[in-house]
């Protein structure tokens, strides 16, 4: 544990779990989207659900689709900007089982049938956990940066990565394989020590059957 386990995050709101916690689950979505949001659904459980609105939850996860800090001055007012900048956004209630009740459900849409959902909770002290991308089940908690590949459940595609991984001095402190079906598509995330040049991303996209890459680093 370091001090600022202790002491929490730099934020604008009233709670680090509901508000910088929720910026960052936003802001992560954003990221794995990678493309313009034209709407965001977002569905939210439990506390999230039932205290949200008056600790500021709504606006702070609308601030991190916007790309903003927990921290930014500007996170009050993501409803009017977000309008401003032509995102649609609604929010509903959702009942999810065996989850974390700081937690939300994140539908992305884009301008050409782009689609990404997202699954995670604000576990505390600003701190996320992402557990499901697209259905597929994940374990992305940002303490250490992480590198998410989208691919074909292909023989001697995880070696290949990890053997760019070797080629940029990278050591593997985590690694998780999700697949729908054999031979079918798959995801796989991977905890480093270390923040690769960015680069090896463009690398990873050039092995045969991988179709994604995004290089995350720590929150």
């Amino acid at each position: 544990m370091n001090v600022f386990d202790i002491i929490g995050p730099v934020m604008i709101g009233p709670s680090s779990s509901h508000t910088a916690g929720a910026a960052r689950l936003g802001k992560v979505a954003k990221i794995m989207f990678g493309k313009d949001i034209k709407k965001a659904h977002i569905y939210m459980h439990g506390s999230f659900a039932k205290t949200g609105k008056g600790h500021g939850t709504d606006k702070a996860l609308i601030a991190g689709l916007l790309g903003m800090e927990p921290d930014n001055d500007d996170l009050r007012y993501s409803f009017d900007i977000a309008k401003e900048q032509g995102m649609e956004f609604e929010f509903s209630a959702i009942e999810l089982e065996n989850v974390h009740p700081n937690t939300v459900r994140i539908i992305l849409n884009g301008e050409n049938d782009e689609k990404l959902t997202m699954e995670g909770s604000s576990v505390g002290g600003g701190c996320i956990l992402v557990y499901k991308l697209n259905n597929y089940e994940v374990n992305l908690n940002f303490e250490n940066p992480s590198i998410v590949v989208v691919h074909t459940d292909h023989p001697g595609v995880i070696a290949k990565v990890t053997d760019e991984l070797y080629k940029y001095g990278v050591n593997i402190c985590d690694f998780h394989l999700s697949r729908k079906s054999k031979g079918g598509e798959a995801l796989m995330t991977i905890g480093m020590d270390s923040m690769p040049d960015s680069k090896i991303a463009e690398d990873i996209s050039a092995i045969d059957f991988v179709s994604a890459v995004n290089l995350l680093d720590r929150l």
